[in-house]
């Protein structure tokens, strides 16, 4: 029985993990869960799997809950976060926060030698060089939930690093690959959360449709997997079946294949190294009647190109780029910017932000701050 702390219990993959939990309750068992404003939806977490702990992040939200849940302790804040993951009794930490919010109780956990499946690929963007060398240190394992990351790790099962010549992480394009720059101008909200192959939550919905969220995949894989950028390679695959690929040095291609589902993603990092027979998702061959792919038109996705860039440009880089890409998609959600104004609000923060400096937790912590102020005074 593998004990799970969940974090981002209510949203999209932390809903796909509680499902696959529910069908395999002799293997899995939840003792920690975290959410940020859905409370109601927490609760009936909370009533059905009774774990130990639970945090939220406003004290009020947690003290009407603890009245009605006297089995659960429930705590709050940043401060309520940190300390489920250090009291917390698990196996393995589901980390399903997205943004920079999920940097530091990966790092925590990670210190206490726990399997992290992650699904917060900005940890990685932000503090890759960090989180590596902790994880080797504590011997932490991270195995990857994107399906993109997910997809590498399984082909690369009995694998040797020196036989690998790239990887290939495919993109479905999102709801806009057939739009020009003109007809971009005019995109609103609705059309963006509009993903064809996919449901996701809201930013990550965006991140899609500008495919910045295949950059940061990118950024995450040069990190998880240890290849230089040279050999990262994003092809366009419109029908998300073929979920990533690795190129071998003798020509030889391996992929992993599987109809869109994130439970099986999920699945694999909570069994691995095993594999449960698991009925829900069918991946019917007969019916996929064609697989295309063809190359990302870097021009029209500017924010793919600069996630390429920041690779090399600083350790720091990464982090504006994230950072602004995050304020930058809140104030599209918000109304308050264009869908193109995103690439360039992410570019002015490149441009006028110094990407050297030592990528410690308190430097990352900084530059985040830091980026997200010079962005938002801009708006208020």
């Amino acid at each position: 029985m593998k004990k799970i702390l969940l974090l981002g219990s209510t949203g999209s993959i932390g809903i796909n993990t509680l499902n696959v939990v529910r069908a395999f309750p002799d293997k899995f068992q939840i003792t920690g869960l975290t959410a940020n404003e859905n409370i109601e939806e927490l609760e009936k977490q909370i009533k059905e799997f009774s774990p130990s702990l639970a945090a939220v992040r406003d004290q009020q939200k947690a003290n009407e809950l603890q009245n009605k849940l006297n089995k659960t302790r429930i705590i709050s804040g940043e401060e309520g976060l940190l300390e489920i993951i250090k009291e917390g009794n698990y196996d393995i930490l589901v980390s399903a926060i997205v943004g920079f919010a999920g940097l530091k109780p990966i790092i925590e956990a990670i210190k206490l030698n726990k399997r992290i499946a992650l699904a917060n690929k900005e940890t990685l963007v932000v503090a890759g060089k960090l989180i590596t060398e902790l994880s080797l240190k504590h011997k932490s394992q991270i195995i990857p939930i994107d399906s993109e990351h997910s997809a590498i790790f399984q082909c690369l099962v009995g694998e040797e690093k020196a036989s690998i010549n790239k990887l290939i992480l495919t993109a479905s394009g999102g709801p806009f690959l057939d739009r020009n720059n003109n007809e971009l101008e005019k995109v609103t909200i609705d059309e963006a959360l509009n993903h064809p192959n996919w449901k996701m939550g809201n930013k990550i919905t965006i991140d899609s449709a500008t495919m910045m969220n295949k950059g940061l995949e990118v950024i995450e894989a040069y990190w998880l997997f240890g290849l230089p950028k040279e050999k990262i390679e994003v092809i366009v695959h419109p029908q998300s079946v073929i979920h990533s690929m690795i190129e071998f040095i003798d020509g030889s291609i391996k992929a992993q294949l599987s109809t869109p589902d994130m439970k099986l993603p999920i699945l694999y990092a909570l069994s691995y190294p095993d594999r449960y027979n698991y009925n829900p998702v069918v991946t019917d061959l007969k019916k996929i009647q064609t697989l295309t792919f063809f190359e990302p038109d870097f021009d029209k996705f500017t924010c793919l190109k600069l996630a390429y860039s920041v690779i090399d440009s600083g350790d720091l880089a990464p982090c504006i780029l994230n950072a602004a890409n995050e304020v930058a998609v809140e104030l599209f959600l918000n109304g308050k910017i264009r869908f193109l104004d995103i690439p360039n609000l992410i570019e002015e923060a490149l441009n006028k932000h110094s990407m050297s400096g030592m990528a410690d937790l308190e430097s990352i912590v900084g530059c985040d701050l830091t980026i997200r102020n010079f962005l938002t005074r801009k708006f208020t």
